[in-house]
């Protein structure tokens, strides 16, 4: 599950383990709302209408202009007589009058806006991001359409073949300089060597296009991958070629089955073989001959074999490869993955035919149906178990682990080549909550539990399945006389760093410590220093700075200025000498190629400013971000409040809370961002707030293990005990406050309207939600939820379950994708269900065919963001308060127009 919001590139996807990469920017065809004749207060105020298509009495007007939608008039209804037409008549004119002293109010008042804000946010205690008060109107186009989003870049660094540090592939389409090219930092970025000239290469009368590039250690050879077609989120099939640099030809991985589709391959680390996985059969390629060994044969439906099936690549690896090269290039570990018994789940495609096959005749109009593997919670898992292939003897052979998991009960969650011949292997039994460290030696084919923690006895939470341990190799010359690795522990109530040497040793040197906490650490070592780089929360949860100290604990040095509110993510280089460092907020994001070399980075190049974002930031009215805190049951808990750019505390605003909340998730944090909720508060004129509750991440452990076993309770009550603080707010409208959220987010949407019953939110929207956990992926699941076996109670008490509850709404939305392989439509329908039988009908819901869990096909995602604007326009007008048969397009003076006069068309 992936967050809806967690700006993940290029989707606004559903996820459940956010996470943040580079974002890259996109040209935007809006050519905007304004025309050059209109007075800019024009544009501000009918942005919205232009936008959605939508009536100007639709959008929002603030009570101070007269409330166009009360209840009294939303509930009056026509009278037949003479009488009651005349008294229609004059309201119709009423209304008229008040339409133009309406807009009187808007264009008059708004210079005393400024001031009022400044005045707050001197007065207030939170740390506030400047929005800009003035400007263009902000679109839902230009946000879709990534025109916000800063310019980034992916640095793909690479060691040089006699151990040089500082170097780095690029790409480009320029001949002369080459397109696959090799630059040197550490000579000013100078073009160290050409690896492809062309931009295409010709193999047997194909001219082949490279969609991604993979040099081989010794860059002598280049694996060149096209025509790619995505299979799950991160897996995809593919050709692939094999480039000699020297002659700048190429010829095809398995020159017997050239089109063949490719899951995966992977260079050697001493770039004489290729181990490729194809029908999920795992291969050997060595370039001194065109023969291609199969490692395993019995791959297929059931087996895979080096890559991961759906659970494993969805909820534990998050990639599409489990096969690992030790370093010598002697041996190769891959996972076994017999899925047998799993059950399959059927997915089906109305309008498109994912698998390429044409359908034969007369078989046209039946929907394509993909039967996928989907263990749900509670359900058989499918059985794993690593192997390992001897590259000389040719030997497949696997090692006995007597202390792990049945089969069963084990997931392998990492696996790490350490000293020659041994393996450090992770393992968790199903639930999630025991941790086991082998150290598996495949020279004498022994292995040793070195490592055991019951985390439900530590602290009542789980293992997250991370992979970010890290090999230390002894050199006695720099006080290391014995191997080690880097982990993260769960250490005095937080995530902490720390080195376990020798590598069987379970008590390990703590690196950091206290109430804050390292992000996927460690980021890079430098050996030769002794020296670990890390990110991590010590200012405060919602920044990331760059961190390093030594392997001995000692000298913690902050490399990021911590004395203003950042963000950042960084990329080194494999000797650690060099790295990318990226600011992401909460100013105009930059990137920098940094040297580490002194005891300060110094910075040797800005590869990007985003001078042309900010030009455009500049142009455009957005809201000011107010970041504060807030207390309940004793945890402290993360709050912005986006308000729109013309805040005026006199005023009464409608406010819409968003959130995704899942565990260990953040959505409160100090990027630079402008998205659906930035569109909601600057051109809708609404407060967006976010708060991220118990269970999420970088606030402790005890705040987010408190949701075991339960998870949306405690979720629900923060949501509903910030929003009741904001409802005492003097400039917030306690009657029009609304929530809304996707994959998790949806679930949480839902089980805050059940669990508030309509006493705090009046409305809500849920996309792609679960509204049963027996119905979601069990590795997720049961990892915050254990089995439905083992905790029935709470699998009863999450479902969304109380139709009573959500008919006390005053409305709410759910939309699904019909096509969703994530969070399967069979939540929705079961939702609907419930709500038929108890006669609920204060609902709207809306299915995009054909559309996974990111609800993208046939611009479907268009769609989505546009519906949930207009819908929430109608909520706050007060639309949704006429039960009986609302009709959301129409406008209020066409519907008095028609009480007068019933002939009324036009």
């Amino acid at each position: 599950m992936r967050s809806s919001e967690d700006r993940e590139d290029s989707e606004l996807l559903p996820a459940n383990r956010p996470r943040s990469p580079s974002r890259s920017s996109y040209d935007s065809d809006d050519s905007g709302l304004s025309v050059d004749s209109i007075l800019e207060e024009q544009k501000y105020n009918a942005a919205t209408n232009e936008t959605l298509g939508l009536p100007q009495e639709m959008r929002y007007h603030d009570e101070e202009g007269g409330e166009a939608g009360s209840n009294e008039a939303l509930h009056t209804k026509a009278s037949s007589s003479r009488s009651r037409r005349l008294l229609w008549l004059v309201v119709l004119l009423c209304c008229g009058g008040w339409v133009v002293a309406f807009v009187l109010f808007i264009t008059q008042g708004r210079a005393d806006y400024r001031t009022a804000t400044d005045e707050l946010q001197s007065d207030n205690s939170g740390s506030f991001s400047d929005g800009t008060s003035s400007g263009k109107p902000l679109t839902l186009q230009q946000v879709l359409s990534g025109v916000f989003l800063p310019r980034g870049h992916a640095i793909s660094w690479v060691a040089g073949p006699d151990g040089e540090d500082g170097l780095l592939i690029e790409r480009g389409e320029d001949d002369e300089a080459g397109y696959l090219r090799i630059n040197d930092i550490r000579q000013d970025g100078k073009v160290n060597r050409v690896l492809m000239q062309k931009p295409t290469v010709g193999v047997d009368g194909r001219t082949i296009k490279p969609s991604a590039t993979r040099p081989s250690p010794d860059l002598k050879k280049v694996l060149i991958i096209s025509n790619q077609e995505k299979n799950w989120r991160h897996s995809f099939t593919a050709s692939y070629w094999i480039f000699d640099v020297e002659t700048q030809t190429a010829e095809p991985l398995d020159p017997n089955n050239i089109d063949g589709r490719v899951q995966l391959a992977l260079w050697s680390p001493k770039s004489d073989a290729i181990a490729f996985v194809r029908d999920n059969n795992l291969y050997l390629r060595k370039l001194s001959s065109e023969r291609v060994v199969p490692i395993t044969k019995d791959g297929g439906e059931q087996l895979f074999y080096g890559v991961p099936d759906w659970v494993y690549e969805e909820e534990v690896f998050s990639g599409n490869s489990v096969t690992w090269w030790s370093e010598d290039g002697s041996q190769i570990a891959f996972i076994r993955t017999n899925e047998s018994a799993v059950p399959e789940f059927p997915v089906q495609y109305f309008l498109s035919r994912p698998s390429g096959k044409k359908p034969q005749p007369g078989l046209e109009n039946y929907p394509e149906v993909r039967e996928i593997k989907y263990p749900k919670a509670g359900a058989p898992n499918p059985f794993v178990n690593l192997q390992f292939y001897d590259v000389e003897q040719g030997e497949v052979f696997s090692v006995d682990t007597p202390d792990d998991f049945d089969d069963d009960d084990r997931l392998i969650i990492e696996v790490i080549w350490a000293a020659k011949g041994k393996v450090l292997v992770r393992t968790t039994n199903r639930e999630s909550d025991i941790l086991k460290v082998f150290l598996v030696d495949t020279e004498s084919r022994e292995s040793k539990l070195i490592r055991i923690q019951d985390i439900s006895e530590l602290d009542g939470g789980w293992v997250e399945p991370t992979q970010s341990v890290r090999f230390i190799p002894a050199d006695p010359d720099k006080g290391r006389p014995f191997d080690g690795y880097l982990d993260t522990v769960v250490h005095e109530g937080y995530d902490h760093l720390a080195y376990f040497t020798p590598l069987d040793n379970p008590e390990p040197i703590m690196l950091t410590s206290g109430e804050w906490e390292v992000v996927d650490a460690p980021t890079a070592v430098d050996l030769t220093r002794g020296l670990v780089y890390f990110i991590a929360t010590k200012e405060a949860p919602t920044e990331r700075h760059l961190y390093r100290v030594r392997l001995d604990g000692s000298d913690l040095t902050p490399l990021t200025d911590t004395s203003q509110p950042g963000y950042y993510s960084v990329s080194f280089s494999d000797g650690a000498g060099y790295a990318l460092l990226s600011y992401q907020g909460p100013s105009i994001p930059w990137q920098s190629i940094i040297s580490t070399e002194g005891e300060k980075t110094t910075t040797l190049r800005i590869i990007e400013d985003n001078t042309d974002l900010s030009k455009l930031v500049a142009q455009y009215a957005l809201p000011t971000e107010n970041y504060q805190n807030i207390t309940i049951d004793g945890f402290t808990l993360q709050v912005v409040e986006r308000r729109p750019p013309h805040f005026n505390p006199a005023r009464k605003y409608p406010v819409l809370f968003h959130l995704y909340g899942g565990p260990g998730s953040q959505t409160v944090d100090r990027r630079f961002n402008v998205d659906f909720q930035s569109y909601v508060a600057a051109s809708l004129g609404y407060i967006v707030v976010t708060v991220d509750g118990r269970g999420t991440g970088f606030i402790g452990r005890a705040a987010r293990c408190i949701i075991r076993g339960n998870i949306g309770h405690y979720e629900a009550i923060d949501q509903i005990a910030t929003a009741k603080n904001w409802a005492q707010k003097p400039y917030v409208d306690e009657s029009r406050m609304a929530i809304w959220g996707w994959s998790y987010g949806g679930f949480m949407t839902l089980k805050t309207l059940e669990q508030d019953a309509g006493e705090t939110f009046q409305y809500g929207m849920a996309v792609a939600p679960v509204t049963d956990w027996r119905f979601y992926d069990s590795v997720y699941t049961e990892r915050y939820m254990h089995t439905p076996q083992h905790n029935p109670t709470g699998y009863d008490n999450t479902s969304i379950s109380d139709m009573a509850a959500l008919h006390n709404n005053v409305r709410f939305l759910v939309i699904h994708g019909a096509s969703d392989d994530n969070v399967h439509i069979q939540n929705t329908l079961t939702l609907i269900d419930k709500l038929d039988l108890a006669s609920v009908q204060n609902y709207d819901v809306h299915f995009y065919p054909d559309s996974d869990h990111s609800i993208f096909f046939h611009n479907a995602h268009t769609m989505v963001y546009e519906r949930l604007a207009s819908w929430l326009v109608n909520a706050f007008n007060g639309e949704w308060h006429r039960t009986a048969n609302p009709v959301p397009d129409e406008s209020m003076l066409r519907r008095l127009a028609k009480r007068v006069w019933p002939g009324f068309a036009h």
